[in-house]
């Protein structure tokens, strides 16, 4: 999917409807309308779709300071619709988790389940990224609860379910020992399945 560039976006926001604004005060409506119009939408889409997919192509790209960065510019989290606000807080999640930060990664992933999710594939992810927090803190029971609401879901994603199958393997040989860190490293790291990765966008409701 073609992203515009979140710098160029808010140029052309301003550009166009301060320029548009101007044209159409001066020459008239018409003068100005294509400016201020395309302006808006822009504007539009920023609010309702924020920086989620260019942040997690940087996110692909193991480049995890520029994406915090790249996600802090959408300013306005609960704007976005019902699915990218979800998408959003699975992606503060984890970015958290690529810190190691595991407290604040189950907070946001958390935040992003309650807020809504759009497919059974992003749910999915949210909760094995939260039996990879749980089985990184030693939690067996609690990665093994999350595991069995996992297994309910639908799973279309092909390295998704690959990844599922993975981590039950893990779980199955853990007997009360902390997941395999080749397993963690697989999730959170190169290659993982990712929230607003190459695959369709999040309907809107």
């Amino acid at each position: 999917m073609f992203i515009v560039n979140i710098y160029l976006r808010f140029a052309i926001i301003v550009v166009g409807i301060l320029g548009g604004i101007a044209l159409s005060v001066s020459y008239g409506f018409w003068y100005g309308f294509p400016f201020w119009f395309t302006g808006f939408i822009m504007l539009l889409g920023y609010i309702f779709l924020g920086t989620i997919m260019s942040t997690n192509q940087l996110l692909s790209q193991q480049r995890i300071e520029e994406a915090e960065a790249r996600l802090k510019l959408t300013f306005f989290p609960k704007l976005l619709l019902v699915g990218y606000k979800g998408v959003y807080y699975m992606t503060m999640g984890a970015i958290a988790m690529q810190k190691r930060d595991m407290n604040a990664a189950e907070i946001w992933v958390r935040k992003s389940l309650d807020a809504g999710l759009p497919t059974d594939n992003e749910r999915a992810t949210a909760l094995l990224q939260l039996v990879m927090i749980a089985a990184n803190k030693s939690n067996l029971k609690g990665a093994q609860k999350h595991f069995a609401d996992l297994k309910k879901l639908n799973v279309t994603e092909p390295m998704l379910r690959e990844q599922i199958k993975e981590v039950e393997k893990q779980l199955k040989m853990a007997g009360g020992a902390t997941m395999n860190p080749a397993t963690l490293a697989m999730m959170g790291g190169r290659g993982g399945f990712r929230p607003g990765g190459k695959r369709r966008m999040p309907r809107t409701r």
